[in-house]
């Protein structure tokens, strides 16, 4: 009896204390107006030398010295940073035109467009494809070369195939499959020949006669596209390609010329995604040398940033990164390919590359060591030795802007509880001054709802789950509230970070009752690859029962109603909606599923494949992993949401799994966008936004949708 005093008395308290700050607004809840609340950063940070940055702050730019701990405000003296006058290329209509000094010159004047116009290095050329072709220009003399002869509809020069853009190259490329050398006397290209890859029709709604879209898509087991590796010079001339086959089964990945030029450093991969080899190609010869090799007992990615390799300026040797080790570290190689020694060791992961010192030997680099939801900032020696954190405190120091020569960095961190914060700190860790603190005045007297960044240890007791709640306000002791649990849960793709978050939404929903929770499992990337491993050949399971044991815990510990646990995500985060709803429907009730994959089979070649390989060597795990296998199983309510145009997830998933629910006489809602791709925007990205709040408040808060929340 005692202990129920005292905790009705601690939980007046609290209710009073709430009681006695300010609401939020419907100007904050609805247009996300916090000011007073949080303050705007100050930008524009730019570091003038190794001790002296600008940066703009309240419609001033100010100058700050770090070895003299002083700022004034900038003269315009101070804002003229000195740099070299490069020339810039742009596009306009369909047509290329330079802009030097401010004058606009003309390079290109025809009828097809050029795509992804690069400069060279040395700013004499620009190289761009034009109707599958790539071709080369000279600033000087506005010369067109034509490098290649044979673009068609299959044939690819310099212009990547649809599966290399989105798992290999990555979709930042733009489809550019083409690298200058170093000096700008070279250009490396790939060559692709989609003529065996199988065509993916799309149809659509729009005009009298619909539309139809047509992709060369390859889906796991079939042809991938036939690559070849070209260097040429910008002035046209013979074709020099490298060594290999492409009638073989395997992939490229972004190449690395050499810093001197003379060189092109290949990566290939076999199909099994298991082996990387890096061949050293001649580009005069086009014979190869193997390089470096990794082999892997799951697999191996292929970096589509560049950021495998970094190359030390004085020619001697270069950096690798690799998670070979069950998490992703550095090794220190000599320049012809031979390992020197590991730079980091251990379970925890570098995720950058800061800076190399090599005039001091000495690594400065991002990595999540202390905590796996912080990111810190370290140096270490060349050699492995003196690993020294330089960040602080029990935050997650999200960004890191160096000086040019590693004199000083200014972070940006923050937490969960604590609004995003600036100092400037010294190479040796020491800070220098505290830059700014987002913290309004009026936070601590305004109601805000409270998140926070917990751990729960899975069901085998070897990995500490991360979980990030906001939990309703106010809530009353007994009472039980929904969940809404938003994830992606693909392989090292975790969304989960202690990290300050603020938006109207957020907080609406709080108020309105709603538990709101993101969640990663062991394969999200916080317990390196040792983690990501056991999804390999068993995409979904991992992951469901991972999340299982997290909602598990909210129920028995965070007053969750187990009736209305409801997850929602999109393209794999889609996915695991759609699973959770079948495979684990004794725990989740509810979902929101967008672009789903909903079979293995129907997705594309190389990224399937990686983790999966294919229906002839892994039958059961295909099986599964489709949603269609424990679509039986299914008890609760699913929001299906599709782009009938979505190139990337095509339609045809969704498609199949409403037909088999329809087989099964099951209930569920289903939605499709016309014209949507893989995402889409304007008013039927509202649409989608209010289907998805109706779909919260009929079937988790059970009452009206208030008007305010419909876009």
């Amino acid at each position: 009896m005692k202990k129920t005093i005292s905790f009705l008395f601690l939980f007046s308290m609290i209710i009073t204390a709430n009681a006695q700050k300010k609401e939020l607004t419907n100007e904050q809840f609805f247009k996300n107006n916090f000011k007073g609340i949080i303050n705007n950063m100050p930008s524009g940070f730019t570091w003038i030398d190794d001790a002296h940055f600008t940066y703009s702050k309240d419609g001033k730019k100010w100058l700050f010295d770090a070895k003299k701990n002083t700022e004034r405000e900038a003269t315009d003296a101070d804002k003229m940073v000195e740099s070299k006058k490069i020339p810039i290329v742009f596009s306009k209509g369909n047509d290329l035109f330079i802009k030097i000094d401010n004058a606009e010159i003309q390079l290109t004047n025809d009828s097809a467009k050029e795509i992804n116009p690069t400069m060279s290095p040395d700013n004499n050329y620009v190289a761009y494809t034009k109707l599958n072709d790539l071709y080369t220009v000279n600033i000087a003399t506005k010369k067109e070369t034509r490098i290649t002869n044979d673009g068609s509809d299959v044939i690819l020069n310099g212009y990547a195939s649809w599966v290399y853009m989105e798992e290999i190259l990555g979709r930042a490329s733009q489809y550019r499959a083409f690298w200058w050398s170093p000096d700008g006397k070279k250009i490396a290209f790939f060559r692709s020949n989609d003529s065996n890859v199988p065509e993916f029709v799309i149809t659509d709604a729009p005009g009298q006669h619909g539309v139809v879209d047509k992709t060369r898509y390859p889906k796991v087991g079939d042809s991938n596209p036939e690559v070849k590796v070209g260097m040429a010079s910008p002035n046209g001339g013979e074709i020099v390609w490298a060594d290999f086959n492409e009638k073989n089964n395997q992939y490229f990945g972004l190449p690395y010329w050499k810093p001197d030029g003379k060189t092109l450093l290949v990566q290939w991969m076999n199909r099994l995604q298991n082996e990387l080899n890096i061949f050293e190609v001649n580009p005069i010869t086009g014979k190869k040398t193997e390089f470096l090799k990794e082999t892997q007992k799951t697999w191996i990615s292929l970096d589509d940033e560049g950021n495998r390799i970094s190359f030390l300026q004085n020619g001697k040797g270069f950096i690798y990164m690799s998670d070979q080790t069950g998490f992703e570290h550095l090794y220190f190689y000599d320049i012809a390919g031979k390992l020197i020694n590991a730079i980091t060791t251990g379970k925890y992961t570098v995720t950058e590359i800061n800076f190399i010192d090599e005039a001091n030997s000495v690594v400065y680099f991002t990595g999540r060591k202390e905590n796996s939801a912080h990111k810190d900032f370290y140096r270490v020696n060349m050699d492995g030795k003196k690993l020294q954190r330089l960040t602080f405190g029990d935050y997650n120091h999200m960004a890191i802007n160096l000086s040019p020569n590693a004199g000083y960095f200014i972070t940006s961190y923050n937490n969960v509880s604590t609004p995003t914060k600036m100092s400037l700190v010294s190479n040796e860790g020491k800070v220098v001054k505290d830059i700014f603190d987002s913290k309004g005045n009026d936070f601590d007297n305004t109601a805000l709802a409270k998140t926070e960044l917990i751990r729960v240890m899975s069901d085998d007791s070897l990995y500490n789950l991360p979980m990030k709640i906001t939990w309703p306000v106010n809530m009353i002791p007994g009472k039980k509230y929904p969940v809404l649990i938003s994830i992606y849960g693909g392989p090292n793709a975790g969304t989960v970070m202690d990290m300050w978050t603020l938006n109207g939404t957020q907080q609406w929903y709080a108020k309105e009752g709603l538990i709101q929770v993101a969640m990663d499992h062991r394969a999200s990337g916080h317990f390196g690859k040792e983690g990501v491993n056991y999804m390999y050949h068993n995409l979904g399971y991992w992951e469901t029962k991972d999340y299982s044991t997290m909602v598990k815990w909210l129920i028995a510990n965070g007053q969750a109603d187990p009736t209305k646990i409801c997850i929602t995500g999109f393209s794999y985060g889609g996915y695991m909606s759609c699973y959770a709803l079948t495979y684990g429907a004794d725990v989740f009730t509810h979902g929101m599923a967008g672009g789903s994959v909903i079979d293995w089979a129907l997705y594309d070649s190389h990224y399937t494949e990686r983790f999966m390989g294919t229906p002839a060597n892994n039958a059961a795990g295909y099986k599964s992993s489709s949603v269609l296998t424990h679509a039986d199983k299914y008890k609760g309510m699913l929001q299906i949401v599709h782009g009938i145009a979505d190139e990337n997830v095509h339609l045809q998933n969704s498609i199949q799994l409403t037909s088999k629910l329809q087989d099964l006489k099951k209930d569920f809602e289903f939605m499709t966008y016309s014209t949507g791709r893989h995402g889409w925007g304007g008013n039927k990205g509202a649409h989608f936004q209010n289907l998805k709040t109706k779909f919260i408040y009929k079937n988790l808060l059970e009452k009206p949708v208030p008007k305010e929340m419909l876009k």
